[in-house]
């Protein structure tokens, strides 16, 4: 009878009985929409999925999700990550479907979609929207005219520090902002966009190489195809992610993310994502790749190209090549082969993008994580993207509550800060922002700016965008809006940094904390319902991954009753 009512409403829709009879059925899971930029041409690209899909005998089924553009959602799109989850385990669950192809890419779309599948656990692969182009920008000089390679992110924040300190005018920082993004797809620096979907390409869950395919390639539209093509293959193999997703497949992704100089934020990602399959990773996993493993990808932040010159250099496959004597070779991925028979003759096609391990772009380390009496869980940084003369470093904290409060204050001259204050922001963190902002990245005073300094110590419980840059402590743990001993630090007091000890020290005595810590009171949440309410209930701290406490695991959920 359920299979009746099925193939009746197929046939309603136009499609013929034989078209759908004892065929894979499979979900194009779509985070298209006319606010996600960097997903403008997803709508195309689920059209060259379902042409794969019928080649190999499927029937595609496109079923849109949340879409979670990173610039235009406020306050944060990690408030939604967890949301779009959700939608795509119960998407999957409730309709009749074998297999999956995830059509995301901007940040947070990427682990969200991934979560929900693995929760969902059919089969499943990833196809990333891809690194929007390069673009250009020339500037005329004392001696002429200097011409740079400009992408997205880092970028803005590089010109805008410019343009605060009066050195950038008003006619180029207009050019620029038309000039920028030039196309669709993700940021083309080594952000949260392509460091996440790096880290699924090296879970085994994308196709080799695929993840750094300029969005407006035409190769883009032929790897969409691939993807539909492999999908139907997989469902009739039973490739599950649950046969991919092994703590071996999780160590290489770390792995990689400490050699392309990924974004803090994977440290948030990857967690929640082992979370869903089962797989046990820490912080401490990730601080010990991030000592062992030197920077290799050339990109900005903490190197000098783009995505398009990680793809023309032979993208993913050729940097875990440079890696494979630290990786675990034998996973297996979607393709139905280990990653070792993936990376067969994928070397690197330029050193100066790919270096060699004996000549990193900085053996600082893409990720530290830090402990101490501030942070007592934990707390991360990039080292990579810092300024070496503050891994250690002793400072008086000048303390916002909130980014309302800091944008009020900060650009005052006759604010009482140096370049050695310690700036510290809370209010940040999952549960007190809600949803953890990319508020991490303090902006520099003004005054500071136009004496020509770049970088301070910065410290929050909030996130940092992967395009940015700095001397940034971030994710601290637990947060201040829960009591972590952030909500305890006042103007004034001394802050040590010992970035090679891995620690984060308030230099106030254990009583006077202790003090502190028993006057203290939260603040009452303003929001009385809706996803904000049940977000800011149920969501973990920084070091868990940011999951809903009641999605973590492996546990069954019941198949929906049919009757």
């Amino acid at each position: 009878m359920r299979g009746f009512a099925h193939r009746q409403r197929a046939q309603q829709m136009g499609l013929r009985r034989e078209d759908v009879l004892g065929k894979p059925c499979i979900a194009i899971v779509n985070t298209w929409s006319d606010l996600s930029p960097c997903h403008a041409h997803l709508r195309e690209r689920a059209e060259s999925i379902k042409r794969g899909v019928l080649m190999a005998g499927g029937v595609p089924f496109e079923l849109p999700a949340l879409s979670l553009g990173e610039v235009m959602v406020k306050p944060t799109t990690m408030l939604y990550r967890n949301l779009l989850a959700m939608e795509v385990e119960e998407l999957l669950r409730s309709h009749p479907v074998d297999g999956v192809v995830l059509l995301a890419g901007c940040d947070k779309t990427t682990p969200g979609t991934v979560m929900g599948a693995v929760s969902a656990g059919y089969p499943t692969i990833f196809c990333a929207a891809g690194p929007m182009l390069n673009d250009r920008h020339t500037q005329r000089t004392a001696t002429g005219c200097e011409t740079r390679t400009v992408g997205a992110g880092t970028h803005t924040k590089l010109f805008w520090d410019e343009h605060q300190a009066g050195r950038l005018s008003d006619a180029e920082w207009v050019q620029l902002e038309s000039r920028m993004t030039r196309s669709p797809g993700t940021c083309n620096t080594m952000g949260t966009a392509s460091t996440m979907t790096n880290i699924v390409e090296a879970l085994g869950l994308a196709l080799p190489g695929s993840t750094a395919i300029p969005a407006m390639d035409a190769a883009h539209v032929r790897h969409a195809t691939s993807c539909g093509e492999r999908i139907v293959q997989m469902v009739r193999e039973g490739l599950t992610p649950s046969k991919i997703l092994t703590r071996g497949a999780f160590l290489n992704a770390a792995a990689v993310q400490m050699a392309l100089g990924g974004s803090t934020n994977a440290a948030i990602h990857i967690l929640a994502m082992a979370g869903r399959a089962g797989v046990e990773l820490t912080l401490a996993d990730l601080d010990r790749l991030g000592r062992e493993i030197p920077v290799l990808a050339n990109l900005f932040p903490s190197g000098d190209r783009l995505m398009e010159d990680f793809h023309y250099a032979g993208g993913l496959p050729a940097l875990m090549n440079r890696l494979r004597d630290m990786l675990s070779l034998d996973e297996m991925t979607v393709t139905g082969r280990t990653l070792r028979d993936n990376l067969q003759g994928r070397e690197s096609l330029d050193d100066e993008v790919i270096r060699p391990l004996s000549r990193p772009v900085s053996d600082s380390g893409a990720l530290a994580v830090l402990q101490g009496n501030l942070a007592p869980a934990s707390a991360v940084m990039k080292a990579s993207a810092a300024s070496p003369k503050f891994f250690r470093h002793r400072g008086r904290a000048l303390v916002f509550d909130g980014p309302g409060e800091m944008m009020a204050r900060i650009h005052d001259p006759d604010l009482d800060v140096d370049e050695d204050t310690v700036l510290v922001l809370r209010g940040g963190g999952p549960v007190g922002a809600p949803g953890m902002p990319e508020w991490g990245n303090l902006p520099i005073p003004k005054k500071l700016l136009a004496a020509g300094v770049r970088d301070m110590l910065r410290l929050s419980d909030a996130r940092m965008s992967g395009t940015h840059y700095g001397s940034c402590v971030l994710h601290i743990s637990p947060e201040s809006a829960v009591g972590g001993p952030l909500a305890l630090v006042r103007n004034g007091d001394l802050i040590e940094l010992d970035l090679p000890a891995r620690t984060l020290t308030l230099c106030i005595d254990d009583a006077e904390l202790a003090e502190r810590r028993a006057a203290w009171q939260p603040a009452p949440s303003p929001f009385a319902r809706g996803f904000t309410r049940l977000y800011q209930q149920h969501v973990t701290q920084a070091h868990e991954g940011c999951d809903f406490d009641f999605l973590q695991g492996t546990a069954p959920t019941p198949e929906p009753p049919i009757y």
